[in-house]
């Protein structure tokens, strides 16, 4: 099969377009899938630095790639109420970048949602609903996210302000339309973020979501009340971090790790339903073909897409 592979850490100069792959065969509790359309995370080029090994650890040679749509090709022993010619989107163990894929978590792709929009939402809806459980914002409260423009920053104001959270959004200034689009109310990053927060929430927000990372961890205790007496380790409770690796410092949580398989199963289910009924949307940048992926990886990195990026074989 076709796949894109590398065989050691490094640059986007490490990912190779390779034919003849041998097809992954489906062990018990598994389905092979026929890769329709391959999402493009920030993950996957920090897995190819080595920079998640704690998280994802690497076995050479590697196909990148964590989430998928598709066709179930082949079902593993054990496998019930799937069948082969089922169109699915879920999380890979083999990786994603390649024609087939072996996956254990898959949610039904419904019928009106294209192969695009269904591959944009195993991680960022995944990742933004556990942050989002992990803070227990409830309705009533305020959330400030950090990075709200971004994919999975989207997708978590949707989510939250669905609940009935006031959601606080950084972002560039390019951005602050369209996170009104999504019922947050927008402010700008840099100097004066806090201040900025609070004359946007003059009651003060009750959590923080960090999906940009930046150097924002200080700030958010603060917003918190962590100058207060006693006030640092209560912000800290409900502060979580997906992308600022000093979280420890700060004694934050770093969440970077799948739940339980059956709550991701059903948020997947729930999130797939809802986009395709338009209720939750994914921002898509661009689609490219698999050999490209090295090139969808640079994009990634720079930082200045504005939304998805997704890979078809």
């Amino acid at each position: 099969m076709e796949a894109i592979v590398y065989g050691e850490f490094g640059g986007p100069e490490v990912l190779r377009h390779a034919e003849g792959v041998a097809v992954p065969e489906p062990g018990p509790g598994e389905v092979r899938v026929k890769v329709a359309a391959v999402g493009v995370n920030p993950v996957d080029w920090k897995r190819r630095y080595g920079w998640v090994e704690e998280f994802y650890p690497t076995t050479f040679p590697a196909v990148p790639g964590l989430e998928f749509a598709g066709t179930v090709d082949e079902l593993g022993e054990g496998v019930t109420g799937l069948a082969v010619g089922d169109e699915v989107l879920g999380w890979t163990k083999t990786g994603a970048y390649a024609e087939y894929a072996i996956a254990g978590i898959v949610a039904p792709k419904p019928a009106g949602l294209s192969w695009e929009a269904a591959a944009s939402l195993p991680v960022a809806g995944e990742t933004a609903q556990r942050v989002l459980d992990l803070l227990g914002v409830r309705s009533g409260e305020t959330l400030f996210l950090h990075g709200a423009a971004g994919v999975v920053g989207s997708v978590g104001v949707q989510l939250a302000v669905a609940a009935g959270v006031t959601v606080i959004g950084s972002a560039s200034e390019s951005n602050h339309a369209y996170l009104r689009e999504l019922g947050a109310i927008p402010v700008a990053y840099g100097e004066g973020l806090a201040d900025r927060v609070r004359a946007a929430a003059p009651d003060g927000v009750d959590a923080v979501f960090d999906a940009a990372g930046h150097g924002v961890l200080p700030v958010a205790i603060e917003l918190l009340g962590g100058g207060e007496p006693g006030g640092e380790a209560a912000a800290k409770e409900r502060i979580v971090t997906i992308a600022d690796v000093d979280a420890e410092k700060y004694g934050i949580v770093f969440s970077g790790s799948l739940g339980d398989p059956d709550a991701v199963r059903a948020g997947l289910t729930a999130h797939a339903r809802g986009a395709a009924a338009g209720t939750l949307a994914v921002r898509l940048a661009d689609t490219l073909p698999l050999k490209e992926a090295a090139r969808a990886q640079e994009l990634s990195e720079s930082g200045h897409v504005r939304g998805k990026l997704i890979l078809t074989p």
